[in-house]
């Protein structure tokens, strides 16, 4: 049997890499759940944004130091474009985590979801108009099968679907998303090394949330009420080790083996992962932290919707025709 040329399998083994940061950052769901709920025992009646700005600077700002202090052992310098990139790629992140936030707060959970996996039309539009050239045809049989299955997935009731203040931001973040994917694909940034500049990116992203903490706070006192637990700080830490630092730097590192369309294609694989783990962990965190925070069910919405998204990324994998973009 004859081995595949080196490009397929590095694109091969990039996809797969791809695949296994959605496992990591789909983790932070249930796990962002659970701090929520236990922050809402010990801050009760506390802001949302408060905790959300105070969460987003204490997660990738700590991550940002391992980083940064990991790039020092190596005395290396950050060069220029390096930063360049870290704070493109901050801003464009921190834009879109906000923006999904507080667009939940005015539409449905399910559409939201839906919504926010548009990336994977907006990237292959931007890619068709910026090369002049239309998708492969398994990409866009792929977006087809990912749209199909987020339908599915997220449940949304098009009979009462309206574009309001929610889905709007939503969309909104989406296209964030989809910028913070493209900077990746850039060719200015082609030689910058993933480590140094994910660091710039992960303290960049905690800085600009310092804005929005210092208007929502109550107080200094707050900031370490809302992690006084030891159950808290083990949530933080998940969200740092394994979300941040684990699912990041995957996509810092391997998504530059696949073009940009094809790795939001991947990623749409995350709400998956996401309904997979809600399956059984927060019974999991309730059993640890006694806060009320029951195991969502299988349904045959998850298994239609999640086979349709795994069957495009399989289909990502497979040696029908040649991807372009």
């Amino acid at each position: 049997m004859s081995l595949p040329p080196p490009e397929i399998s590095a694109r091969r083994a990039a996809i797969r890499m791809l695949v296994l940061c959605t496992v990591f950052w789909a983790v932070s769901f249930p796990v962002m759940k659970a701090l929520a709920l236990e922050q809402q025992r010990l801050l009760p009646g506390a802001n949302s944004w408060f905790l959300t700005a105070l969460g987003v600077l204490i997660r990738f700002g700590s991550a940002g130091i391992l980083m940064a202090l990991f790039a020092a052992r190596a005395r290396r310098r950050i060069s220029p474009r390096e930063i360049e990139q870290g704070i493109v790629m901050a801003v464009f992140g921190v834009g879109g985590i906000l923006l999904q936030m507080d667009g939940l707060s005015y539409t449905a959970a399910s559409t939201s979801a839906f919504l926010t996996q548009g990336y994977c039309v907006v990237i292959p539009v931007w890619t068709a108009l910026v090369h002049r050239r239309a998708p492969a045809g398994k990409v866009l049989f792929s977006i087809a099968l990912v749209g199909a299955g987020a339908v599915v997935l997220a449940g949304v009731d098009f009979k009462t679907f309206r574009l309001g203040r929610g889905e709007l931001e939503t969309l909104a973040a989406s296209v964030m998303f989809a910028g913070q994917i493209l900077a990746l694909e850039n060719p200015r940034y082609a030689a910058n090394d993933a480590l140094r500049f994910s660091a710039v990116m992960f303290l960049a992203m905690s800085l600009c949330c310092v804005p929005l903490l210092l208007a929502t706070a109550p107080g200094a006192a707050a900031c370490w009420r809302a992690y006084a637990s030891p159950a808290a700080l083990a949530f933080m830490a998940v969200l740092v080790v394994v979300c941040t630092l684990g699912g990041y730097l995957l996509m810092n590192r391997w998504q530059r083996g696949v073009t940009a369309t094809e790795a939001g294609l991947v990623y749409s694989a995350e709400p998956v992962f996401a309904s997979l783990y809600a399956l059984f962990l927060p019974a999991w965190f309730s059993a640890w932290t006694g806060v009320a925070y029951p195991n969502e069910q299988l349904t045959v919405r998850l298994l239609v919707g999640g086979g349709l998204i795994t069957a495009a990324n399989v289909i990502l994998q497979s040696p029908w025709s040649k991807t372009k973009n």
